[in-house]
């Protein structure tokens, strides 16, 4: 698998009756961002949690090259910990306390952070929580990082900061990352490629790639391109235009 994180071929997963996910066939090469949407229900946790390794295909093969951390809708902070102990979860491996307080302030250095280290998450607004919860995601030796809805729990406004946050924290942290989203636009401005799954049993009915760089602004003309090919594929173009006129 040299030069791949994920090797999928004619991976389907059921659930009783229910068929989730059907023969899909995906590579994910190392260092990409590869975000998945599709219809609400169609199977893209599903998909990322067996990406994760946290649940197994009905059938088919997965092969998976490198270490996983993952980050949910709902930031899991423990309560009772700082900011700092929260991260330095992600760094437990490391024996060396001084080795491993060094990374934890390089960390809160990166998610700029540092004058909220002895705060606790009831302390911090939502979008902090969220840049605590991927500073502990991207801390140690993990290389694969799987996003399930990570922005979904806060405001727009919020929404469009985290994601110029993290693409600037790949910047100075590179990963394969994995995205599941309903965010037409946050697929657009983050992923190297955008794979629309179709209803369930879900296939991959389109496959899109963008070439511009990171950080992208949304009226950048490849996203825009993107943002309408993805919602033709979809078939709510015509909604999204009409909500948009409205606004």
């Amino acid at each position: 698998m040299s030069g791949k994180a994920f090797q999928l071929e004619k991976v389907s997963r059921a659930f009783g009756a229910v068929e989730v996910l059907r023969e899909l066939s995906l590579t994910i090469a190392r260092g990409e961002f590869v975000a998945v949407v599709g219809p609400s229900g169609c199977g893209k946790t599903t998909l990322l949690n067996l990406l994760s390794g946290y649940d197994q295909p009905s059938s088919g093969v997965i092969q998976r090259d490198g270490e996983v951390r993952m980050v949910y809708q709902q930031d899991g902070l423990f309560p009772w910990l700082t900011v700092a102990e929260n991260i330095a979860l992600g760094l437990r491996h490391l024996k060396d306390e001084a080795e491993r307080t060094r990374q934890t302030n390089e960390l809160l250095r990166l998610i700029r952070l540092e004058s909220f280290d002895q705060h606790y998450p009831h302390q911090l607004s939502g979008g902090m929580r969220q840049r605590v919860e991927l500073a502990r995601a991207l801390a140690g030796a993990s290389d694969i990082l799987l996003l399930d809805e990570p922005f979904s729990a806060v405001d727009y406004l919020t929404r469009l900061r985290l994601r110029q946050e993290l693409a600037r924290l790949l910047a100075e942290r590179p990963r394969t990352v994995a995205l599941v989203t309903h965010d037409i636009e946050e697929a657009a401005q983050l992923a190297d490629r955008v794979i629309v799954l179709s209803e369930r049993p879900a296939r991959i009915q389109y496959e899109l790639s963008i070439a511009a760089p990171r950080p992208r602004d949304l009226t950048h003309p490849e996203v825009v391109s993107a943002i309408h090919r993805i919602l033709t594929e979809l078939g709510i173009e015509h909604d999204y235009e009409k909500a948009v006129g409205n606004l």
